[in-house]
């Protein structure tokens, strides 16, 4: 099956949707930081942070459809100086991760505001080809609200 992908707002999404999704055991096992219920308020200050980082960045997160249909969320946060990517795939759309990213960076390479792209995956985390393929390289092990992550960079410009 061919699958087109395309980004859309985070508040375009039914919020049941997104709840279904982020309350799915096998997300939240790559996901230290997930450590409360997901529910119409949760997914409500969700969306509302992420809607901050577009009106303070000019990007953020995206909702991200395969064939117009919802299948997880990510994108571009600014971190500091930095612009961090990160990607939560639905369970069934694992497989997509690839091809997401790939769509993505190509869109931080035309971005003259992203000289680089960070990456934090939790030591959890042991499938990381995907990263050396796209060429990020690992700077450190951080820690983030509590949580251990490695930090990867890829350059941009």
């Amino acid at each position: 099956m061919k699958h087109k992908i395309t980004f859309a707002r985070l508040h375009e999404i039914e919020s049941a949707e997104i709840i279904a999704h982020m309350s799915d055991p096998r997300v939240a096992e790559h996901m230290p930081l997930l450590t409360y219920e997901w529910d119409e308020a949760a997914v409500t200050k969700f969306i509302k942070t992420k809607e901050k980082c577009w009106s303070r960045d000019g990007l953020g997160h995206w909702a991200i459809l395969s064939n117009n249909k919802y299948v997880g969320w990510g994108g571009f946060q600014k971190e500091g100086d930095e612009w961090d990517y990160g990607l939560v795939l639905k369970p069934n759309s694992f497989g997509l991760g690839t091809r997401i990213s790939r769509k993505a960076i190509e869109f931080a390479l035309a971005d003259e505001r992203i000289p680089f792209v960070t990456f934090l995956l939790p030591p959890s985390r042991k499938n990381l080809g995907a990263l050396d393929r796209l060429g990020a390289k690992l700077v450190d092990e951080i820690k983030y609200d509590g949580a251990t992550f490695l930090k990867y960079r890829l350059d941009t410009e």
